[in-house]
């Protein structure tokens, strides 16, 4: 790994706006022969935690990777309105990792609220594949972590944000296939809806070992 720091190529970095979730930031930035250029890039991190002044990669959010307990056949999907699309968009239920909480409470918490079901965390996984992972490191610093596991209950919406638009689906292989094929997908949504094409009722979590 590079020691942090080593050929920084910017000489000064500015908070732009002053927003709960996210903000902009406007470096100094030098280019490949020493050239000073603005560059721009959004961040949900506290100023003094960027990870471009900690070398540590945050933990943002979370993706749920959730399969059905009594049928491992279908898997969790939600249709969510995105603002800057004005569009519906297919992806898995996902969201924010609150101060204090770990990866998996933030799933289990996400889970009930977006979808009314329960979720519980799958634990048996190599941990490289729950790590903080960089969403668009060309825009921002921002993190994802997926979290496996299963859900259970009955589909509710008594616990949404007014500002989700959100309906839950519950996804079999073949749908899977032509949402892939047909619909607006969301990055993270359409890797792992492949390990999930390519699964096993019997071992669903199989691929995590």
């Amino acid at each position: 790994m590079e020691e942090k720091g080593k050929g920084r190529k910017y000489t000064d970095i500015r908070k732009l706006t002053d927003n709960r979730f996210l903000n902009l930031y406007e470096m100094d930035a030098l280019d490949s022969r020493g050239k000073p250029f603005h560059y721009y890039f959004a961040s949900r991190n506290k100023e003094e935690k960027l990870p471009l002044k900690t070398g540590e990669a945050a933990l943002n959010g979370i993706v749920i990777y959730a399969v059905l307990k009594d049928d491992p056949s279908k898997i969790v999907m939600i249709k969510q309105y995105r603002y800057p699309l004005d569009a519906y968009l297919y992806e898995l239920p996902a969201g924010l990792i609150d101060a204090g909480e770990t990866a998996k409470e933030a799933a289990v918490r996400e889970m009930k609220e977006e979808t009314g079901l329960s979720f519980e965390p799958y634990t048996n996984g190599n941990p490289a594949y729950e790590r903080p992972y960089f969403l668009g490191a060309g825009l921002t610093d921002e993190t994802s972590t997926s979290v496996f596991g299963y859900a259970k209950g009955e589909i509710s919406g008594e616990f949404a944000e007014s500002t989700e638009s959100i309906e839950v689906l519950l996804v079999d292989r073949q749908e899977a296939k032509r949402i892939l094929c047909e619909e607006r997908v969301s990055l993270r949504a359409a890797f792992l809806l492949i390990s999930f094409i390519n699964g096993d009722d019997k071992e669903p979590f199989a691929f995590l070992k």
